[in-house]
């Protein structure tokens, strides 16, 4: 796209249909808004099914940044996935498909990682890591695989296991099938463990259904909206104490809870969700959301609100009223995985005042799209600590064309110099964003 072009759509803020658009439209600075009455119905639209080429980086390809950012690659690794940074600065990384999780170090500043180390290996499908107890000094180190959930002997500035692990959660569910993106998040007191669970399918196509009185039975014992059947304990975030105890579900109908971070200053645990496929181009959005105890997020029989699911038309019509709408809609089939608020506000490459306490969400990229959308990095905007409904395109250039991508975000966190850092599944990048400070 011309350079004028570009220009003109960083100053845009795109609403209505316009604001699901496509890679086309991306740009720097970029808002878009999305609401729910600019939604269309189910079956309106038609459905695109095109899946990305992994392409090679096309020979003077570069990723865009606002104005005084800038990116650079800050590790290569083996299709990396989500990462966290530990409080003495070291990032942790999985590489699920590698069944690895491995320690990336850097001096403060630093454009590239220095040291690269394997903390463990062997694990099945490894994703989520936390630390415990919260705050500088960490005991414990919280890694989720696809089905349980181990804690490791840690200590600041250990590049290694120092002791074997400590299963924590031995079976997550019945099954693993599909999603096993499985994230952890403790809360600000450390005394409550938080874990995802993607669902098992698409919209729930083989769970079953239940008599009305039945189904509400289910969810006196379960939670408001629990899934049942081959779906039990899948598409919800579940809470327990430290140790794995006490287990309930926090929060139900999620479809893929990808990723969690605690707002700061807040008890919010907000959540970036991927919706259902194969409704429509531009239906339902995917979404990044507080999320409420107890609450009812609508998978598989609603949507966003009372949007009713028409391949479960009639089935719960006691939930309607109870279905949680989104804080913020991200155009659809952008598969938003992972998210984290920026904190630092020091650090020789700290983002300007107006970041912080602002998320940050990586967007996978759509399959299930005729026009291909996400593969960049978005800003969700707030104001006064709550969220407007608007996002911020803020580091894009991942698609080739309208065939292929190199590249495809996966995780982003904070580095302990202000640096937010991205893994990139498809090229095998880590890469690490940081602000230039004007000179005086």
């Amino acid at each position: 796209m011309h350079a004028t072009a570009l220009s003109l759509l960083a100053a845009a803020v795109l609403t209505g249909p316009a604001a699901q658009g496509d890679y086309t439209t991306d740009a720097p600075g970029v808002i878009r808004k999305i609401t729910l009455g600019s939604l269309p119905s189910p079956g309106a639209g038609k459905i695109g099914v095109s899946p990305p080429a992994i392409v090679a980086r096309p020979p003077g390809a570069k990723l865009a940044v606002p104005a005084g950012f800038t990116v650079s690659q800050f590790a290569a690794l083996e299709a990396p996935r989500q990462l966290k940074t530990a409080p003495n600065g070291d990032v942790f990384v999985s590489e699920t498909a590698a069944g690895r999780v491995k320690v990336l170090r850097a001096p403060a500043g630093a454009a590239k990682a220095a040291t690269v180390e394997t903390f463990v290996a062997g694990l099945d499908r490894p994703f989520g890591i936390a630390f415990w107890p919260p705050g500088p000094n960490p005991q414990w180190i919280y890694i989720a695989s696809a089905n349980s959930v181990a804690r490791y002997p840690y200590r600041n500035g250990d590049l290694k296991a120092r002791g074997p692990a400590q299963t924590i959660v031995a079976k997550i569910a019945a099954s693993t099938r599909d999603h096993s993106t499985r994230d952890l998040a403790f809360s600000p007191d450390g005394r409550t463990l938080f874990l995802s669970v993607g669902s098992g399918s698409n919209d729930a196509e083989g769970m079953g259904k239940k008599p009305l009185a039945e189904a509400k039975a289910w969810d006196a014992a379960h939670g408001v909206g629990a899934a049942w059947g081959d779906e039990a304990d899948r598409a919800d975030v579940l809470a327990m104490d430290p140790m794995g105890r006490g287990r309930k579900v926090f929060a139900a109908g999620i479809r893929n809870c990808v990723s969690m971070d605690f707002q700061p200053g807040t008890s919010n645990l907000w959540c970036a969700v991927n919706e259902r496929d194969l409704m429509g181009d531009d239906l339902p959005p995917d979404y990044v959301t507080r999320l409420k105890a107890g609450g009812f997020y609508g998978w598989p029989w609603y949507y966003l609100g009372a949007h009713e699911d028409p391949h479960f038309k009639g089935e719960r019509p006691d939930l309607a009223g109870k279905v949680i709408a989104a804080d913020v809609m991200i155009a659809s089939h952008s598969a938003a995985l992972g998210m984290t608020f920026y904190a630092p506000g020091k650090g020789v490459a700290a983002f300007p005042a107006e970041y912080r306490g602002e998320a940050f969400v990586a967007l996978h990229g759509s399959w299930n799209r005729a026009k291909r959308t996400g593969y960049k990095v978005v800003r969700v905007l707030m104001k006064n600590g709550a969220p407007t409904g608007a996002y911020q395109d803020f580091l894009t250039g991942f698609v080739a064309d309208a065939k292929g991508v190199w590249g495809r975000p996966v995780g982003v966190a904070v580095a302990r110099d202000g640096a937010l850092l991205v893994t990139d599944d498809a090229s095998g990048a880590v890469w690490r964003v940081a602000y230039q400070k004007e000179k005086k």
